[in-house]
């Protein structure tokens, strides 16, 4: 037996994965839609520009390996100014592709990055960034990329694909929630914030909850005190700290915790939103710092709140990359809640939707897409268009579904609150990849339950 085999039933056996696809594909036709670079051999080659993130530093490689091995295309890697230092780590780590001129990683800035878009070398552009990095691509900047973007006249005319942020929403379904499962699920929220400081596309901005749920301001004191325990982070990416001004600027009674350096900003909730204010930064603007908020909704019951909560996701929240429900499994024993809960999965509008598990952690699941709902042009971008990850190759997903186990055990190494116990679970975990086995495993559970 290959060692490999251990990784997902021993690892990853608490989430179940699904992939959703765009509707007329049938299970007769799904395998050809599969694969299609690898079906039309002689189509002609093509370079993609790959515009690197600078937040995350796996980025660049998996979109580099998506680009060549899924569509075919040799790439040119621009790195991110703020993250160029692991440039030259993922240059050696790909150097196979490097010394066979699959591959070449450039360094600058937006004078560089402007030039190789508009280099008639190059075919096609992938960025993972910002929406209105996106549009200065496609319609150019000022009011004369503006008047390009009405006018419907794209100074560019190469096909830009792109994963672009949201303003990522959980649902709170009501139940009989112990308070050991609030707070629980109070250091889960606060933890999908608090990853990389807040500078991820798929952190938590808005929790929803019902208005006339009695656990409701309960989870928000489990929330407020993991914020108080928790270190400050330095507000690394450009421009947080006018983003986080911004928000603050809207809603002056914004929580804050801690007490930041001059690199640094507070952790930051904001509660009670109005739902019906639809021009509140915290539904149109994504944060991408130290901050997300919480609103609740008036329903007559839970399933009517779930159907409430689902509509307003899909026609208030910016964006459509990843969706969150949280549901106790007693609730989801009552048919009508259960119902609800596969209608909601069924009709929300986001590429990646994750029950009782951050569906941020489809980003680097790998086998499953990544990238906004289908449906988004350059006119209206929002969370991009195309995906990624998606090594089955399809050419029609609609979006991806992870299901999860309510409450693991041991606690995630990757909790906020898990302590030093990671420092020693990460490289274990590390060694385990690069090389697996049996007894790496049973090592890994040991030192996960010692946290």
């Amino acid at each position: 037996m290959d060692n490999r085999e251990y990784q997902d039933p021993l690892l990853r056996a608490l989430m179940a994965k699904e992939i959703w696809m765009e509707p007329g594909v049938t299970t007769q036709t799904l395998s050809q839609t599969q694969a299609l670079a690898y079906r039309e051999k002689q189509h002609a080659g093509k370079v993609n520009l790959v515009l690197g993130a600078g937040n995350v530093s796996c980025i660049g490689p998996l979109d580099i390996l998506y680009k060549m091995f899924v569509e075919d295309q040799v790439v040119l890697l621009k790195m991110n100014p703020v993250n160029a230092y692991v440039g030259p780590f993922i240059a050696e780590s790909l150097q196979a592709l490097i010394q066979r001129n699959f591959l070449r990683i450039v360094y600058g800035g937006t004078t560089e990055g402007a030039y190789l878009c508009n280099h008639p070398g190059i075919d096609e552009i992938h960025i993972t960034g910002s929406d209105k990095t996106f549009e200065a691509i496609v319609f150019g900047t000022g009011e004369q990329g503006a008047t390009r973007k009405a006018q419907r006249k794209p100074q560019l005319e190469k096909r830009v694909t792109g994963e672009l942020g949201n303003v990522s929403p959980v649902i709170l379904v009501p139940g009989p929630w112990t308070p050991d499962e609030i707070a629980y699920h109070a250091e889960h929220l606060v933890t999908t914030l608090i990853v990389n400081a807040g500078f991820n596309c798929n952190a938590t901005r808005v929790i929803l909850q019902h208005a006339s749920w009695d656990q409701r301001e309960p989870f928000l004191q489990a929330m407020r005190k993991i914020l108080t325990q928790l270190p400050l982070r330095d507000a690394y990416y450009p421009g947080a700290h006018e983003r986080h001004q911004h928000f603050l600027a809207s809603h002056p009674k914004a929580e804050q915790f801690g007490h930041p350096q001059e690199k640094q900003l507070p952790w930051t909730l904001i509660t009670g939103l109005d739902p019906t204010r639809a021009d509140d930064p915290c539904f149109t603007t994504e944060a991408f710092c130290s901050l997300f908020s919480e609103t609740a909704l008036v329903a007559e019951n839970v399933v009517e709140y779930i159907k409430q909560a689902v509509s307003f996701c899909n026609e208030r929240l910016w964006g459509t990359l990843n969706a969150t429900i949280l549901v106790h499994p007693q609730s989801l024993k009552v048919p009508e809640v259960a119902a609800a809960i596969e209608r909601a999965v069924a009709n929300l509008r986001y590429g990646t939707i994750g029950v009782n598990c951050w569906a941020g952690s489809g980003f680097l699941l790998g086998t499953t897409t990544w990238g906004a709902f289908p449906g988004h042009t350059i006119y209206d971008v929002q969370s991009g268009i195309g995906v990624v990850r998606n090594t089955l190759m399809f050419s029609r997903p609609q979006k991806s579904v992870l299901r999860g186990t309510f409450r693991n055990v041991p606690t995630p190494a990757w909790f906020a609150t898990h302590g030093k116990i990671a420092t020693r679970v990460v490289p274990k975990l590390a060694d385990f990849e690069a090389a697996p086995s049996f007894w790496k495993v049973l090592a890994l559970i040991w030192t996960a339950m010692k946290g």
